[in-house]
C-alpha cells in the first residue's frame, strides 16, 4: 500500500477518537470555532472526509488524464470564497445533514466506513484514478486522499478547539504532507516572498499567508 494511503488511515483513526470524545457530544448544539458552523455540522464535515470516500471509489472513471493536485485546487470554487458563498453554504448544509441523527449515529457510521476503507484501500492498484462524484475531472487516488488528509488534519484542529480539547497530536509523517500542500497553496495565493518572509523574517512578514 502506498505511504499516503497508510498516512490517511492513521489520520482517519485519530479523527475517529476525536469524534467519539464526550466533549464533542456535550457541545453538539453549540457554535464552533468556525464562522456559521455549529459543532454538529463541523463534526459532520470532518466525518465526511471518510464517509465520502467509498462513493468516490465506486464512481466510474471517464477517459482522460487526471489533473494534478494544484490544478485541483485551482479549479475549486470554495478556496478563498467568503463564508456566505453558495459553495460554503452547501458545505455547511452537507455537514449538518451528516450530523442530523446525533453524535452516536455519526461516530458509529464513521467507524463502520473506516473499517471498510481499511480493507478497501490496500486492495486498490498503484496509479488508481478516481473521479470526483460532483466534479468534472479525475485525480489519482493518492492525490485525492491527500486532499482528504489535509481536511482531516485541519478540521480536527477546528473541532478540538471548538469543544475545548487539545489538538490531536499526529506523527510527523502524517502532518508533513499537509504542511507541504498548505505551503504550496499559500505560495500560489500570496507569492513566494510573502511565504518566505512569514517563515523566516518576522519584521517583513505579511499579516497573513493563510493557504485556505
Amino acid at each position: 500500500m502506498s505511504p499516503i494511503r497508510t498516512i490517511y488511515l492513521t489520520a482517519a483513526r485519530s479523527a475517529a477518537d476525536l469524534l467519539a470524545d464526550p466533549a464533542v457530544a456535550a457541545r453538539w448544539n453549540e457554535p464552533s470555532a468556525l464562522p456559521a458552523f455549529g459543532v454538529a455540522g463541523l463534526a459532520g464535515h470532518l466525518a465526511s472526509q471518510v464517509l465520502g470516500v467509498p462513493a468516490v471509489l465506486a464512481a466510474p472513471v471517464p477517459d482522460g488524464e487526471p489533473v494534478d493536485l494544484l490544478e485541483h485546487y485551482a479549479r475549486g470554487s470554495w478556496l478563498g470564497a467568503p463564508v456566505g458563498a453558495t459553495v460554503n453554504v452547501a458545505i455547511r448544509r452537507a455537514g449538518d445533514g451528516l450530523a442530523a441523527d446525533g453524535p452516536v449515529a455519526l461516530t458509529e457510521r464513521y467507524a463502520g466506513t473506516l473499517r471498510e476503507l481499511t480493507d478497501a484501500l490496500p486492495a486498490q492498484p498503484p496509479g488508481r484514478v478516481v473521479h470526483l462524484v460532483r466534479g468534472a475531472y479525475s485525480l489519482t487516488l493518492d492525490d485525492y486522499l491527500t486532499t482528504r488528509l489535509m481536511e482531516l488534519v485541519v478540521h480536527a484542529d477546528d473541532l478540538a478547539v471548538s469543544v475545548g480539547l487539545p489538538t490531536p497530536q499526529l506523527p510527523d509523517e502524517v502532518v508533513d504532507p499537509v504542511l507541504a500542500l498548505l505551503a504550496r497553496l499559500a505560495v500560489r495565493r500570496h507569492g513566494q516572498p510573502a511565504v518566505l518572509r512569514a517563515l523566516s523574517r518576522a519584521e517583513r512578514a505579511p499579516a497573513s499567508v493563510a493557504a485556505l
